[in-house]
């Protein structure tokens, strides 16, 4: 079983940025990829960014150039560094996790809020 805790969500102006972390516990050792996503309002839950035991990254087109995900050395927390915000980027943003062992598994945290305005 795993935990996630997830913090530094936030108000913040356009053009502005924001670290959102993601702390693992229980089970962290059967981590594999772990990744944010985010819903708005009306809109379903997407994937925004994701990265492998091993540090490889993926990003959607949106977020490109803009959004930087990372792991800290002991693969049991995850961040994500948002640079030159936009309206648009405001939603609820969630922490997940996969577990492989005997089957796949996913894990979400709690979801944290983040707000671009003026």
């Amino acid at each position: 079983q795993v935990q996630l805790v997830e913090s530094g969500g936030g108000l913040v102006q356009p053009g502005g940025s924001l670290r959102l972390s993601c702390a693992a516990s229980g089970n962290i050792f059967g981590i594999n990829t772990m990744a944010w996503y985010r819903q708005a309002p009306g809109n379903q839950r997407e994937l925004v960014a994701q990265i492998t035991r091993y540090g490889s990254a993926t990003y959607t087109d949106s977020v490109k150039g803009r959004f930087t995900i990372s792991r800290d050395n002991a693969k049991n927390t995850v961040y994500l560094q948002m640079n030159s915000l936009k309206p648009e980027d405001t939603a609820v943003y969630f922490c997940n996790a996969v577990t492989f062992d005997a089957t796949i598994k996913t894990y979400w945290g709690q979801g944290t809020q983040v707000t671009v305005s003026s």
